[in-house]
């Protein structure tokens, strides 16, 4: 049937095909680094790991950036009751999120453009518009998008122009889907910004929260790319003005699809503090939840369906895990003198197992394919002994769904002890001092106990051998 997406921005499923054939360039909303993330937020991840993974799966080699927003409304007021810079602020919360998503056992996209890293960028962008006259400066020095200006505005969050409030601007980055507001590009800066600000061509201040995920997807991807996802609470306003935006900025299409998961709520309700049921994966894991049963808890409900994340759902993970991993093992024992009679059998639910995520990403038809396939082999098995070639082949089928559910390995796997922590910590921080002897001895320490660490942009990321 073809791999088929439902598209936001068209309303409708339509099969996906890729601007350059075999390759898929893929843009995800990334964190706001001044909390630890929460579990509605690795619901969106989780999603987009899946998406990242079946495309490779199918194939495709795939270009994934996530972005970092480490310069907002949020962060600037907390570092500053902290008294703190913005880096040491958000240090804590990066590092948070990137030990998270190994804990989960998300695919690490590419790359994790951090925002205060590319404001020359996101300058270059509003002067284009200024240029254009698609944007203008106020008194107080912030620099804001013409909404009248852009004539397809609305076309991802269906909305009807005429029917909504229409207001001068907005400096907020977030704001009511009835309001039609010019939205800040640049945000002039105030005494309350304190030491947070650049002097740049178009004045002194900081970016709007909108124009950053345009200007670093555009540098990374290209003016045209093929998917960029994001919960539903993003498609208004922020993708539906990063359309704008771009497209106002460069006179192309942005993005062919767009994929929005639905939130995340616990145990029947919405997820808030002053309701105690507000959850970061480090509270769940000291609840004596493994990070492998969250992370199929997150996984296993269809992305467009709102996940009902409750303590009875984490149990039935656990029982579906150890199902999968109990009978795998169980693939260790076969009889050498038995012909081969179940080939077939596999073929048929593998092509099942395709087919359910083929479509939008079933995820739930996919793993029915894979429990019916372990019950049909266990019926097998009740009178017969499989023969070798069978239990390599339904094996190679088993490794094959895993390098989507990502649920095979013990979970201790994506964690390390104790020690180990307290060794890269040390080799971390010696090479933020620049001893780079030290550096290098810790590492080799380190691969003497199997595991293996690559330095890169994003910062030290680790395996086991």
């Amino acid at each position: 049937m073809g791999l088929k997406f439902y598209n936001t921005l068209t309303r409708k499923k339509e099969s996906f095909n890729p601007i350059k054939p075999g390759k898929v360039k893929l843009y995800t909303c990334g964190p706001t680094v001044y909390n630890y993330a929460h579990i509605g937020n690795f619901r969106a991840y989780m999603f987009e790991d899946l998406l990242h993974r079946y495309l490779e799966y199918k194939g495709f080699k795939v270009t994934h950036i996530m972005n970092l927003t480490d310069i907002d409304d949020k962060i600037i007021r907390d570092s500053n009751k902290e008294q703190k810079s913005i880096t040491e602020f958000t240090k804590p919360y990066k590092k948070s999120f990137f030990d998270d998503l190994d804990a989960l056992g998300i695919k690490r996209a590419d790359y994790y453009p951090p925002a205060t890293e590319h404001i020359p960028e996101m300058v270059a962008m509003i002067k284009t518009l200024m240029g254009k006259k698609l944007a203008y400066k106020t008194e107080d020095g912030s620099i804001y998008f013409k909404v009248d200006a852009f004539p397809k505005y609305g076309q991802l969050a269906n909305l009807n122009i005429e029917d909504m409030q229409r207001g001068q601007r907005v400096e907020n980055d977030e704001y009511e889907k009835q309001e039609l507001r010019d939205f800040a590009l640049w945000k002039g800066w105030k005494k309350e910004d304190g030491s947070t600000f650049w002097e740049t061509e178009v004045g002194k201040g900081r970016p709007g929260w909108h124009i950053e995920c345009s200007a670093m997807s555009i540098k990374y991807l290209g003016k045209h790319f093929d998917i960029h996802c994001g919960g539903v609470d993003n498609i208004f306003p922020h993708h539906e003005n990063e359309i704008a935006q771009s497209e106002a900025t460069t006179g192309e299409k942005f993005v062919n699809y767009w994929l929005h998961c639905k939130h995340l709520i616990v145990e029947g309700e919405k997820m808030s503090k002053s309701l105690g049921n507000f959850y970061n994966l480090r509270q769940l894991i000291e609840k004596d939840f493994s990070a492998d049963v969250i992370r199929w808890t997150l996984l296993s409900t269809h992305y467009r369906q709102e996940l009902n994340f409750t303590f009875e759902k984490l149990g039935t993970a656990q029982k579906s895990i150890s199902r999968i991993r109990d009978f795998y093992s169980s693939l260790e024992k076969y009889d050498v003198n038995q012909k081969s009679s179940l080939q077939k059998k596999v073929d048929e639910l593998q092509q099942e197992f395709e087919n359910c995520l083929d479509d939008d990403l079933n995820i739930s038809g996919a793993l029915g394919a894979v429990f019916t396939l372990i019950k049909e082999i266990n019926v097998f098995r009740q009178g017969n002994t499989l023969s070798k070639e069978d239990a390599i082949y339904i094996k190679k089928f088993v490794e094959k769904t895993d390098s989507i559910l990502n649920i095979l390995s013990d979970p201790d796997e994506n964690v390390l002890q104790d020690e180990e922590q307290k060794l890269l910590d040390e080799r971390n921080q010696a090479r933020t001092d620049r001893n780079w002897a030290e550096a290098d001895r810790l590492r080799d320490i380190l691969l003497e106990k199997g595991i293996v660490l690559r330095d890169g942009p994003e910062g030290t990321i680790w395996k086991r051998k």
